[in-house]
């Protein structure tokens, strides 16, 4: 357990954003300390008694005996000067919406979590509403709105009283005061630590860091400097604790060296001891909104400590800001069905889909497929969803689902569109065959010469497997121009991608495959195309194929290029992937999934020998949608499409 007792504790923490520095993260939390402890004493003394009783329940379990969810009343006071910094009440719940996400694990992008945090990853069980009633017992919105003169703000404290061009704090023994303000020097935002002066007492974010919408700017419109902030006023602190490879005294964090800033790849590894993996993506990181997405296990529990009783911030669970007797959120969100469901802007290829926004709406999980096809699966925090990729002349079905905080809505009615017929190209060999319902049928282990005339020209084939003869390979070469290559199964999922730069030929093979039908798809990288032919075989045999799709006995025969290739099963896939990776090379082979924002999700590694090597990955955490596996041994490096259900 990482455990250090400070004699000089910090009592504020705040975030700047350099002039210099390209929207990167910095930290300003000295300077507020040694302000606050000069304006009010007690407040060191304090947080070491509240850190002595947190460290104390973290032994004893770090578990409240109530694991109902503990709901905090907030009152945002929005100080502005111009029409851009009186932020809207839309941008305001936008934030709302997000705490309630990060802090019960309801983020749509906890998906992203590395494997290697997925069991650290925690439900903090706090969340959030709007204040109804104000300290006076009077309805209220939870909004409350002043006009200044006050060009800007800094760390001063200034935005928290009237006087001072500010707003007075409601009384934080029962309210969670946000301000919204424009903060001076790049400045993101600051907190308090509990145990501080209650005048004081809440968080600060600047106008432009707020929320997910209106004023919010990238690279922190996710509202994520509200979660970093509000955990600094649940007594979280940062994860490098403030010092080389320091401590924040929770132990399941990683001991980081320093910050991290913008979006680290991942694998990234301390300069620490040990060379600890470290937790980039944690709230309590420097880390850009995206690339933030969790918080532990550790952190959780020593954010419960405030609500235990004695805990600092106890008093809150009696609280009636949010209209009852407090504790709890007396009008749970009810997630209703999205509809007005549209598409549009129909291409060949492509699609927008949208629908009305939902009250009270985190996220929207999206669902499409070939008409009568396998569901794949998308979320988007916005009301409209592009759909790039699709078949010519095909039709697709499609359906939505709202994402409120700790609940979920039915999925709507099915929608569907129709994407357009390809361009035709008279003159082309084996026309049309322009979609996978029009693909010419190929006899096996047979080769045939073909064309494509026009940029916009995709041939598909078709060909069968036999009970004897399941394992299936397609090749294409002598090649006029830079063509790729695709293998289907018969209900439209990809099962392999050749995509060589140039004229080097294409293949693809599968081992893993059954009786039944298979598609090609051959397609000119960026529009190639010719009125040369190029050269097509599909096959099937009895053995597997091994190294770059080679029968035994073919080494000398020119056939896939020198790339290997491996099998990825079963897909769809729901909880287990398996790849399997034939033989010829040795080489570490480091295999990636990301998903279709190019975020990687998982990643290993396997040594790779002669006789190849099988990889086993666990995708259960993974949302259910779209994927690209890309497997790199050396110089070579294939990929492949799977779909989660």
């Amino acid at each position: 357990m990482k455990r250090i007792f400070l004699s000089m504790v910090t009592i504020g923490a705040s975030l700047l954003l350099s002039d210099t520095a390209m929207a990167q993260r910095n930290c300003g939390i000295m300077e507020y300390h040694e302000q606050h402890v000069l304006e009010y004493p007690q407040a060191a003394e304090n947080l070491e008694a509240i850190e002595e009783f947190t460290q104390r329940f973290v032994e004893r379990g770090g578990e409240l005996t109530d694991r109902n969810a503990i709901t905090i009343p907030v009152v945002v006071h929005v100080v502005y000067r111009t029409t851009a910094e009186n932020i809207s009440e839309a941008q305001i719940l936008s934030q709302i919406n997000v705490l309630n996400a990060d802090f019960r694990k309801l983020n749509a992008d906890a998906s992203l979590i590395p494997s290697q945090f997925t069991g650290l990853a925690a439900d903090a069980q706090i969340q959030f509403c709007l204040a109804s009633v104000d300290p006076s017992g009077n309805p209220t919105t939870g909004i409350i709105r002043r006009a200044t003169t006050v060009t800007s703000f800094s760390t001063n404290n200034s935005v928290k009283y009237t006087a001072n061009g500010g707003s007075n704090a409601w009384p934080a023994d029962r309210y969670l005061n946000i301000w919204v303000c424009n903060l001076s020097g790049g400045v993101l935002g600051y907190a308090q630590f509990p145990g501080g002066a209650t005048a004081t007492d809440g968080v600060v974010c600047t106008y432009t860091a707020f929320g997910t919408t209106g004023s919010a700017a990238a690279p922190f419109n996710k509202g994520r400097t509200a979660t970093h902030e509000v955990g600094h006023w649940l007594n979280l602190r940062h994860i490098w604790g403030d010092a080389t490879c320091g401590s924040d005294q929770v132990n399941d964090t990683p001991t980081h060296n320093t910050a991290n800033y913008g979006c680290p790849s991942f694998p990234h590894y301390s300069t620490c001891s040990g060379s600890p993996l470290e937790m980039t993506m944690n709230y309590m990181d420097y880390t850009d909104d995206a690339c933030m997405y969790m918080f532990s296990a550790g952190q959780s529990s020593r954010m419960n400590a405030l609500f235990a009783p004695g805990g600092a911030r106890y008093s809150l669970l009696s609280s009636n800001g949010c209209g009852g007797s407090g504790g709890g959120d007396p009008n749970p969100v009810v997630c209703a069905v999205p509809t007005g469901l549209t598409s549009g802007s129909i291409t060949s290829s492509s699609a927008v889909i949208s629908w009305a926004a939902v009250s009270g709406a985190v996220s929207y999980d999206v669902q499409y497929r070939v008409a009568g096809g396998t569901w794949s699966q998308g979320n988007v925090t916005g009301t409209s969803a592009n759909f790039t990729g699709l078949l010519a002349g095909t039709t697709y079905e499609w359906a939505v689902r709202t994402n409120c905080t700790g609940s979920s809505s039915a999925f709507s009615a099915t929608s569907t569109f129709a994407t357009s017929a390809a361009v035709s190209c008279t003159n082309d060999a084996y026309e049309s065959n322009e979609t996978l319902a029009t693909a010419k049928t190929l006899a096996v282990n047979t080769t045939f010469s073909a064309m494509k005339i026009c940029p916009n020209d995709v041939d598909w084939f078709k060909f069968s497997s036999s009970s004897s003869q399941r394992k299936v390979r397609v090749r294409i070469y002598n090649l006029p121009a830079d063509y790729d290559l695709e293998l289907y199964s018969s209900n439209g999922t990809l099962l392999g991608t050749s995509a060589n730069g140039g004229t080097t030929n294409e293949g693809v093979f599968f081992n893993a495959s059954g009786t039944g039908t298979y598609y090609v798809k051959v397609f000119g990288y960026n529009g190639a195309s010719s009125n040369s032919a190029y050269t097509i075989r599909c096959e099937r045999q009895k053995k597997n194929y091994t190294s770059a799709g080679r029968l035994d006995g073919e080494e000398n025969e020119e056939l896939l290029s020198e790339s290997f290739g491996f099998t990825a099963f079963p897909n769809p896939v729901t909880d287990n992937l398996t790849l399997q990776l034939a033989g010829g090379l040795s080489d570490l082979v480091l295999v990636n999934i990301y998903d279709m924002s190019g975020r990687m999700v998982l990643s290993t590694t396997s040594p790779y020998g002669e006789d190849g090597v099988t990889v086993n990955m666990s995708t259960a955490d993974l949302r259910s949608g779209l994927y690209l596996i890309e497997a790199i041994a050396g110089e070579e490096r294939v990929t492949q499409r799977i779909v989660k259900d």
